[in-house]
């Protein structure tokens, strides 16, 4: 039953994995390997509407600094300089 929708997710596949997995790199430096990111549309407090979230992939941290949406990229640059 080809069009069965348990049958297709309960057999067994005969195909060969197509490769073997690659294991992660190690990670080597501080503060070399960072995720940035941005929430936004949060409710107004104290004048700040957004949260810069920065993840450090090596420490496995997160830092929250809150921010407003309005943020270019130099308050950015300023906001990372004081805060990380």
């Amino acid at each position: 039953m080809e069009g069965c929708n348990i049958c297709q997710r309960i057999k067994n596949r005969i195909e060969a994995p197509i490769r073997k997995l690659k294991l992660s790199e190690v990670l080597k430096r501080l503060w070399t390997y960072l995720t940035v990111d941005f929430i936004t549309k949060l409710l107004l407090v104290v004048g700040k509407d957004a949260i810069l979230m920065v993840y450090n992939r090596l420490f496995k941290m997160i830092h929250f600094i809150t921010t407003t949406e309005e943020m270019l990229a130099e308050g950015l640059a300023r906001l990372f300089r004081d805060n990380i």
